[in-house]
């Protein structure tokens, strides 16, 4: 009897397994052909728009830039920033007591001094030791405080901000020069608090003058596998939740009441549009959270294997907190989508999937092999694996095209495509294993702060 159940356990687990691969795949799947129809109609309505207008009617917009070591590039990043096809809006540089030069050097490129600059602490931050300016560059402020981490720089650009909508960026990001134009329309909805757009991958691209001239490929294949990751990070589920920390913009009031970006938060971003829902949701009160997906700025990426799974690992271990931080809104009919839908998508195919995923590619060769699962269920599971991943990946290429087709010629279009099959034979299997680390150092983490209290 006892091994009755205990085959009955095994094969139940192996279904699971099974069913929850061919399941996730189907999603995705899904999702692309969702996709499909939404990227053409935003096509045709920003077309129709014609928003190369830079009228004074549009939206005052503040951009944050949390600067920390930034000495290399925060000069050329600035610049771009200085000359966005846009009229009414101005750039804070935030300096957390960078150990570089960051400082010296932009007060040096923009013949910046100390000013007597009136701060209105409405969140608590750490101590501003000075605010420079330069009235013959009177868009640009730059900002020197205690160190506090980004959320904190966040917070201190918040406080110091003229406009009642922000938009942070990372300074090695590189905005598309109409990128303010496309937020400030979606802005003009007046009922939208936050708003993402696509990333995509500046490796391997000519830059000049802070503006990418020519959409190339980069040589290493560890970000030539970022490159296609990026093109298919459309998602109507997750856009509930995510918006890049390398570029989101927001609606600064109702962000002001939600007390601003969480300190120490690791994916500031995305836990500032959970509290934002979890707020809103509360008081009953109509909002909306937009995606762009046209792309709205450049980042460069990880092009070694060790700075990738550090990357992965950050990234879940950000996540993990931010689902255990929110718990109260999981499954919880009082915040709707993102509580019924959202949230827990994230916790089952972000957080729970590595697990599965892991014991599936070792536990179902193991299966079919003793004949306890047949081939057609081995063929299955590596089918919603692998070859389903390649339909989603050369899917999202093809969304790509029709809604830019300025970014990718022929050529590597086709070496994408490619890239898009050998993704799946490991590259895929790899980040899964990234991610159940991140996992693990999560777990660490918490052991290690209990021992400490």
């Amino acid at each position: 009897m006892g091994g009755y159940i205990l085959n009955l356990v095994i094969e139940g687990f192996i279904l699971f397994v099974l069913w929850y691969v061919v399941g996730m795949a189907v999603i995705n799947i899904l999702q692309i052909f969702t996709a499909l129809f939404i990227v053409p109609e935003h096509r045709i309505k920003t077309h129709f728009h014609e928003y190369r207008h830079k009228g004074e009617h549009m939206v005052p917009i503040s951009i944050l830039v949390p600067a920390f070591n930034e000495e290399a590039n925060i000069v050329e990043s600035i610049k771009v920033m200085l000359n966005l096809y846009y009229l009414n809006y101005e750039v804070l540089v935030i300096n957390d007591d960078s150990d570089d030069k960051t400082l010296e050097t932009v007060m040096k490129a923009f013949n910046l001094h100390k000013i007597t600059y009136p701060v209105r602490e409405q969140l608590a931050t750490k101590k501003i030791r000075g605010v420079y300016y330069n009235p013959d560059i009177p868009r640009l402020r730059l900002v020197d405080k205690e160190r506090g981490g980004k959320s904190d720089a966040l917070n201190v650009g918040i406080n110091l901000s003229r406009y009642p909508y922000i938009l942070s960026i990372d300074p090695n990001s590189i905005m598309e020069p109409n990128a303010l134009i496309n937020i400030g329309m979606d802005f003009m909805y007046h009922d939208t608090v936050s708003i993402g757009g696509m990333i995509r991958v500046a490796n391997g691209c000519t830059i000049e003058d802070g503006r990418v001239q020519n959409v190339g490929l980069p040589r290493s294949i560890w970000a030539l596998f970022q490159v296609i990751e990026y093109i298919r990070g459309w998602n109507g589920f997750s856009s509930q939740l995510l918006i890049s920390s390398a570029f989101g913009a927001f609606q600064k009031s109702v962000v002001m009441q939600v007390g601003g970006y969480t300190t120490g938060a690791v994916g500031e971003d995305m836990d500032l549009i959970v509290k934002l829902h979890r707020h809103l949701r509360k008081k009953k009160i109509k909002y909306r959270m937009s995606f762009l997906p046209d792309p709205v700025c450049w980042k460069r990426v990880p092009e070694k294997i060790g700075d990738l799974f550090l990357q992965r690992r950050k990234r879940q271990t950000g996540l993990i907190s931010i689902l255990s931080r929110y718990r109260d809104m999981f499954l919880n009919p009082r915040y709707g989508i993102p509580g019924m839908l959202a949230l827990p998508y994230y916790f089952l195919f972000a957080v729970v999937s590595p697990w599965v995923k892991v014991i599936g590619y070792i536990i179902i060769p193991i299966a079919w092999y003793f004949g306890r699962l047949p081939l057609e269920g081995l063929i299955l599971f590596f089918a919603a694996a692998t070859v389903f991943g390649v339909i989603a990946s050369i899917g999202s290429l093809v969304i790509e095209e029709i809604s830019n087709p300025r970014f990718i010629s022929l050529k590597d279009g086709l070496l994408l495509c490619l890239l898009s099959i050998v993704e799946n034979l490991f590259y895929r299997q790899m980040t899964v294993v990234f991610r159940l680390m991140g996992f693990l150092f999560h777990h660490k983490q918490k052991i290690t702060e209990k021992k400490q209290k």
